[in-house]
C-alpha cells in the first residue's frame, strides 16, 4: 500500500509442525480486544524480575504475544490442503472456521480476499505466492503464517490489512528485489484504515524499498486515530530501504527486531505512539525518526536499543511506555542470534 508524503509515493491498493517452544511470556490467553491501559502490563524490566528462569530465552510460540493476543484463526478447523490458486480462493472465502494450507509456490496478479476466522499455513519452507499477495478487508480473527511472499507487483501489497482486526502474522518470508525503480513493487506488508489489534512477529523482509506501512495517509485521522495498534517482535529486516515500519496516528510497540541495511528504519509520524526496545541496527543511516515526511511529528520512546551507529531524531518524547499485555523482551544481545535462526519461513 503506497501512501503520498513519504520518501517516494505510491498509489492505494485494490484487489480481487514443529520442533516448538514456548516463547517466554509471562501470560497467556491475553483478551482478544485490548485497550490501552485495560490490562496490568509487563515490561522488559517487570517480565525479567517475574520469570528468572527464562530470561533472554526466545523461541517459537503457538499464540501471539502483543496487541494480537486472542487472535485464534481457523481454531482446530479440519485442514484443507491447496495445489492451485482457484483452489486457495474457493477455500478462504467467508467467514467460517477453515484451516487453510499452501503447497507450492502459486504466482497470481492482484491480491486474494481472506475471510474472516481463517488460518492460512506455507507448507514446508518455500510455498506461498509470488506477483501478488493477500487481503484482509473487513475480516477479522485471522492467522497468516509460514508463507513466502515475493516481488508483489504494484498496486498490490504482499499482505494488505484494511478495517481489519485480532491478526497474526507470523514466520512468514517477504522479498523482492531492489533491481527495478521503487515503485515498481508495492509494499511487503501494510495496515490501514482504522485496522487494529495485530501481531507482526518471527517474519523475514527482504530486498525491498517499502517494507511495512501503518497508517496510509496523513489525511485519515479521522478513521485511524485510537485504532492501528500494532507489536512487531522478532522480525528480521534485511536490505530494505525504509518504513521499518512507518506508523501514522497508532500506538507501536516495535521490540527485539534486527535491521540490516535501512536507510530510514522506524518512523513516527502524525502523533503515531511508538515504543523501541531492545532491537538492534546494523549498516542503518537512521534508526528511528519522529520528525520526517509529514507535517505532524510523531512520538517514540527508546530503551535497551543497539543502534550500531545509526542516528536517531527524536522529536517528541512519547507516554506510551508500558504495553497492555505481558511480554519478556530478550536484551539485545542475543537478537541478532536468535532472529537470525528462527525468523521466516521453515522454522515452526
Amino acid at each position: 500500500m503506497n501512501s503520498a508524503g513519504d520518501h517516494f509515493t505510491t498509489d492505494a491498493t485494490t484487489g480481487i509442525g514443529h520442533n516448538r517452544r514456548r516463547l517466554t511470556a509471562v501470560a497467556a490467553g491475553v483478551a482478544a480486544t485490548l485497550a490501552l491501559g485495560g490490562l496490568a502490563a509487563v515490561s522488559a524490566q517487570d517480565a525479567d524480575a517475574a520469570t528468572p528462569a527464562t530470561r533472554g530465552a526466545a523461541a517459537v510460540a503457538d499464540t501471539p504475544i502483543g496487541f494480537g493476543a486472542g487472535t485464534t484463526g481457523g481454531g482446530n478447523a479440519t485442514a484443507t490442503t491447496v495445489t492451485t490458486l482457484a483452489a486457495f480462493q474457493a477455500a478462504v472465502a467467508g467467514d467460517s472456521a477453515k484451516v487453510v494450507k499452501v503447497s507450492g509456490l502459486l504466482s497470481l496478479t492482484g491480491q486474494v480476499d481472506i475471510g474472516s476466522n481463517t488460518t492460512v499455513l506455507g507448507v514446508g519452507s518455500g510455498s506461498g505466492f509470488t506477483g501478488g499477495g493477500l487481503r484482509l478487508k473487513e475480516a477479522t480473527n485471522v492467522i497468516i503464517r509460514n508463507l513466502a511472499i515475493s516481488k508483489p507487483r504494484k498496486p498490490s501489497d504482499g499482505v494488505t490489512v484494511q478495517e481489519s482486526t485480532r491478526v497474526w502474522i507470523d514466520h512468514n518470508t517477504f522479498s523482492a528485489d531492489r533491481d527495478h525503480d521503487k515503485d515498481y513493487y508495492d509494499g511487503l506488508l501494510d495496515i490501514n484504515h482504522g485496522s487494529d489489534n495485530i501481531t507482526v512477529s518471527w517474519n523475514k523482509f527482504a530486498d525491498h524499498f517499502k517494507g511495512s506501512l501503518v497508517g496510509h495517509s496523513d489525511k485519515n485521522a479521522s478513521e485511524d486515530t485510537g485504532h492501528l495498534k500494532v507489536t512487531y517482535h522478532h522480525n528480521w529486516f534485511s536490505n530494505v530501504y525504509s518504513r521499518v515500519p512507518s506508523l501514522r496516528f497508532g500506538t507501536g510497540h516495535f521490540y527485539d527486531n534486527y535491521v540490516q541495511g535501512a536507510d530510514t528504519a522506524v518512523h513516527s509520524r502524525m502523533g503515531a505512539q511508538m515504543l523501541v526496545e531492545n532491537n538492534v541496527f546494523r549498516d542503518t543511516k537512521i534508526a528511528v525518526t519522529t520528525s520526517r515526511s509529514s507535517d505532524v511529528d510523531g512520538y517514540a520512546v527508546l530503551r535497551g536499543n543497539d543502534l550500531g551507529g545509526g542516528a536517531t531524531e527524536i522529536s517528541q518524547t512519547g507516554t506510551f511506555t508500558k504495553p497492555p499485555y505481558a511480554y519478556t523482551a530478550e536484551p539485545a544481545s542475543s537478537v541478532v542470534a536468535s532472529v537470525t535462526a528462527q525468523a521466516g519461513t521453515g522454522k515452526l
